[in-house]
């Protein structure tokens, strides 16, 4: 079952954790510049408060109401108000709690109001604000592609699952025509054809309950099928199977072959008397499994026109299991039906 819980914000811990951390950090750098370390504790107790009222307020409500929403005049305002507000409250508190030099940084003493302390403090500013910012629009981008792939991967397995439940019934309800098939007739194989339904019921039923099955269980299903449709048909169904590598630990999509296996049958046997039945599967290289059928077809059948829910089903379980990593190729030769598939295996 596929879990699906992204977290949409970052803890609590984490925002102390970064200003902490980032605290440190200026007071560690200012402090060997002035060779001061309380100076740079008196100023950073001062300017962090600052700083993260600021950051949070772009982060939180400029650019989620502004920004995001184009409209980028009202956005240019509201910073460049912000900062000049900024330059206010932190030039006057550092005047009255840390020093009477307005600019220590500078060679010269600076002035309030002066153009090169403006610009020296609206440039710290925009660092910080940019700094974090870019921080927290990156978490929030990795969050949403994560969030994205996870709705992908749901999407999928819904699908998928859709798929299946498709499969299952469409299977079932031929079968059933056939098991009313010969009631009708009081065939001596209905009984026989009761047990192996109910054989088949129990794997598709109880068995398969995941995205892949086991090839040999996949196989003695087919041959299951295969056995019902010779009791239906009174033995007029030739069948040949070949199978070439080791097998024993190849998994592939459940239910995957049946579709194939009921379309020979289906317009095989339609006005006919014998059906010829050839089928091999292949592992090539421990990375493919390559599965090729052929079958006697009936010129009359209506299969080159028309497309069951079953084969369109096949075909959309293949796209979405294996994107362009297999091959499906269909084609008529002297009345025989041919089909060739090739999936990854790895």
């Amino acid at each position: 079952m596929l879990k699906f819980n992204i977290k949409q914000s970052i803890s609590v811990k984490y925002h102390v954790l970064f200003w902490l951390g980032y605290f440190l950090f200026n007071v560690l750098r200012w402090g060997s510049y002035f060779n001061d370390y309380w100076y740079s504790v008196k100023s950073n107790l001062v300017e962090f408060p600052i700083h993260i009222i600021v950051v949070y307020i772009n982060v939180y409500y400029l650019i989620p109401r502004l920004v995001l929403r184009k409209r980028y005049v009202q956005y240019l305002l509201a910073l460049i108000s912000m900062l000049a507000l900024v330059y206010l409250v932190r030039t006057g508190l550092n005047y009255v709690l840390v020093t009477k030099d307005i600019w220590p940084e500078a060679e010269n003493a600076g002035k309030f109001l002066e153009l090169n302390h403006i610009i020296a403090v609206v440039l710290g500013e925009l660092y910080v604000i940019g700094f974090v910012s870019a921080i927290k629009l990156l978490i929030d981008w990795s969050i949403e592609k994560h969030r994205n792939e996870e709705l992908a991967k749901l999407q999928l397995s819904t699908e998928l699952k859709y798929l299946r439940t498709q499969i299952q019934p469409h299977f079932f309800f031929n079968t059933l025509n056939n098991l009313y098939a010969l009631t009708l007739t009081k065939s001596d194989n209905a009984p026989q054809l009761v047990i192996k339904i109910s054989d088949m019921m129990q794997y598709v039923l109880y068995e398969v309950n995941s995205s892949k099955a086991d090839l040999l269980e996949e196989i003695n299903y087919l041959n299951n099928f295969i056995d019902i449709a010779r009791l239906r048909f009174n033995e007029s169904i030739d069948c040949e199977m070949n199978i070439t590598g080791d097998i024993e630990d190849v998994e592939v999509p459940p239910l995957l072959f049946l579709t194939f296996i009921e379309n020979c049958f289906k317009h095989g046997l339609k006005d006919s008397e014998h059906v010829k039945v050839k089928m091999n599967f292949e592992i090539v290289n421990k990375e493919y499994l390559e599965f090729s059928l052929s079958n006697s077809f009936n010129p009359e059948s209506n299969i080159t026109n028309q497309e069951g829910i079953g084969l369109s089903n096949t075909k959309r379980r293949l796209n979405l299991l294996f994107s362009n990593d297999y091959k499906l190729e269909t084609n008529i030769v002297d009345n025989l039906y041919n089909l060739f598939l090739k999936i990854p295996i790895r």
